[in-house]
C-alpha cells in the first residue's frame, strides 16, 4: 500500500532538536519527557503499541486566517513540545512517541485535513492513543473523522467534549471551512449519515458567540456551560452534567481550545478571553473525570499561538494539561 507521507511536503518527521532539557540522572525517578520520547516517522510502519501515547503536531493555522483570527498557531506544536520536554516523567508513564508534524503549505487546508484524519485512524489502529498538538482548531473536524473511521460502527456513539470560548458552529463562507466551522461540519456529516451529534461545550463566552450561533447550538441539541457558570460553586452540577454525557456515549473525543482560559493564564491564543475560565481545581477535576471514564479515544489541544504568548504561559499551561491527562491515562 502506498505510504501517504513519503515525499509529502505536508509532513515533517520528528526532530531531535524539538526535545531537549535538563538531565538530573538516568534512573526512573529522575527522568524528564525529553529523555524518554521516541521519535517515530509516519513514513515507516507504525509500531503496534497497545496503550502507547502518540504525539502528532498540526502545524497549521490556515483555518484561523480564513476565520479572521490572529495567525501564529502553526508554531504551537513546537512550543508545546519545548514546554513538555522538561516536565518530570512518572515511572508509570506509557510508551511515548512523537510522530512529527502535519502542516499546511500554500493554504491547502482541505488536503491537510484529509492527511490528518488518515493519521489519526492509523495511530488508533496501531493501539496508540493520539494526542494532537495544534495548531488552529480546524483540526477538530479531521480529528473526529479519523476517530469515527477507526470506530467504524454506526451503533456506537462518539461524544465530543470541547473546552472552548466558542461553539465553532459557523457555516462555511466564501473562504470555505475554517477554525470556526469544525463542529458544524461534523453535525452536518452525521446528519447525512443518520448518526447522532453529541456535543458538550464547556466555557462558552456570550461575548464571543452571536445569538445566531446560540440558536444553531439549540437547534443541534448542543449542551453547554457558559464561562461565567464554570466555577467551584457549580462543581457538583458540572460533575453531574459530565457523568450524564459520558454515560450516554460509547466513546469520547476530548478537545481543548486554549482560548477557553482567561488571558492572564493563556495570552498566546488566536482570540483572547479576559474573563475565560481558570485552570484551577474545577477544570483539572473535570479533565480527570473525563479521562478516568476510560472512554476517551483521543485528545486534541488547539490554538496555542506563540507569537502572542508571554513567558510561554500558554504553552506551559497546555503542557501541564497534557501531563495530567497522560498521567491519568497511565494509571487507569
Amino acid at each position: 500500500m502506498e505510504n501517504l507521507y513519503y515525499n509529502n511536503t505536508m509532513y515533517d518527521e520528528p526532530q531531535h532538536n524539538w526535545w531537549h532539557g535538563r538531565v538530573d540522572g538516568l534512573g526512573p525517578n529522575h527522568l524528564r519527557w525529553h529523555q524518554c520520547v521516541r521519535l517515530q516517522s509516519l513514513k515507516q510502519e507504525i509500531p503496534l503499541t497497545p496503550n502507547g501515547i502518540a504525539l502528532l503536531g498540526f502545524a497549521c493555522d490556515e483555518g484561523v486566517r480564513r476565520n479572521r483570527g490572529r495567525q501564529g498557531a502553526a508554531k504551537g506544536p513546537e512550543h508545546i513540545r519545548r514546554a513538555l520536554s522538561n516536565l518530570p516523567l512518572q515511572p508509570s508513564m506509557r510508551t511515548l512517541y512523537d510522530f512529527g508534524d502535519i502542516k499546511c503549505p500554500n493554504g491547502a487546508l482541505e488536503t491537510t485535513q484529509d492527511l490528518l484524519a488518515h493519521a489519526v485512524t492509523s495511530l488508533l489502529a496501531s493501539g496508540n492513543f493520539p494526542i494532537l498538538l495544534g495548531g488552529g482548531h480546524e483540526l477538530a473536524q479531521p480529528h473526529y473523522r479519523g476517530i469515527q473511521k477507526f470506530v467504524n460502527n454506526p451503533s456506537k456513539s462518539i461524544g465530543i467534549i470541547n473546552f472552548d470560548a466558542h461553539f465553532d458552529l459557523r457555516e462555511p463562507d466564501e473562504n470555505g471551512v475554517s477554525s470556526g466551522t469544525g463542529f458544524w461540519e461534523i453535525a452536518q456529516t452525521n446528519r447525512i449519515e443518520n448518526q447522532p451529534f453529541h456535543y458538550l461545550a464547556l466555557g462558552i463566552q456570550k461575548t464571543s458567540n452571536t445569538v445566531h450561533l446560540f440558536n444553531i447550538a439549540e437547534r443541534l441539541g448542543v449542551r453547554y456551560i457558559e464561562a461565567s457558570d464554570f466555577h467551584y460553586m457549580n462543581y457538583g452540577f458540572l460533575q453531574e452534567m459530565l457523568n450524564t454525557f459520558i454515560a450516554e456515549n460509547d466513546f469520547l473525543y476530548l478537545s481543548i481550545d486554549m482560548d477557553v482560559f482567561a488571558s492572564a493564564f493563556a495570552p498566546g491564543v488566536s482570540a483572547t478571553s479576559y474573563n475565560g475560565i481558570y485552570p484551577d481545581f474545577v477544570f483539572s477535576s473535570c479533565v480527570q473525570q473525563i479521562v478516568n471514564s476510560k472512554k476517551v479515544l483521543s485528545i486534541g489541544i488547539a490554538e496555542t499561538n506563540p507569537l502572542y504568548d508571554i513567558d510561554d504561559r500558554t504553552a506551559k499551561l497546555a503542557a501541564s494539561i497534557l501531563m495530567q491527562a497522560t498521567e491519568t491515562l497511565s494509571n487507569i
